[in-house]
């Protein structure tokens, strides 16, 4: 393994549902909701990198209310050297890294809906973070 995690941790988290309407209405169809994930990096230092991923919930109509749900984890990682090949360290980020973490950080999203309320909340257990990979390359 050309890499290890040495730390994790919510970088940012806001749930803020604005106004009882909108729970009711959220409660209600939260079917017509979809999950969206963005991975992104930062380095920290040599051999350090921060790998951002996020989830967060967005109405799949135009009419719906919005919310304002979103959760960043935070993995610290450490690299095992520095000459890693820019195709390597993709796969890392974007796919070893989410891979790792994403049981974690998908119960940490589903525990926040369903102590708000919310019991019928459909986050996919599992994603395919290779397969989310291949088609951003081929876009």
């Amino acid at each position: 393994m050309n890499y290890k995690i040495i730390g994790k941790y919510i970088k940012d988290l806001n749930f803020n549902i604005p106004n009882p309407k909108t729970f009711f209405l959220l409660s209600k169809d939260i079917a017509n909701y979809k999950i969206n994930i963005e991975i992104k990096s930062d380095q920290v230092k040599q051999n350090i990198i921060e790998v951002l991923t996020s989830l967060n919930l967005s109405p799949t109509k135009e009419d719906f209310e919005k919310i304002n749900t979103k959760i960043v984890y935070a993995t610290v990682v450490e690299l095992s050297n520095d000459k890693l090949e820019k195709k390597e360290m993709e796969k890392i980020i974007l796919i070893d890294v989410p891979t790792k973490i994403y049981t974690e950080l998908r119960a940490i999203f589903v525990f926040l809906f369903e102590n708000s309320g919310f019991k019928d909340v459909k986050i996919s257990e599992n994603v395919d973070f290779k397969k989310l990979y291949q088609m951003r390359k081929i876009q």
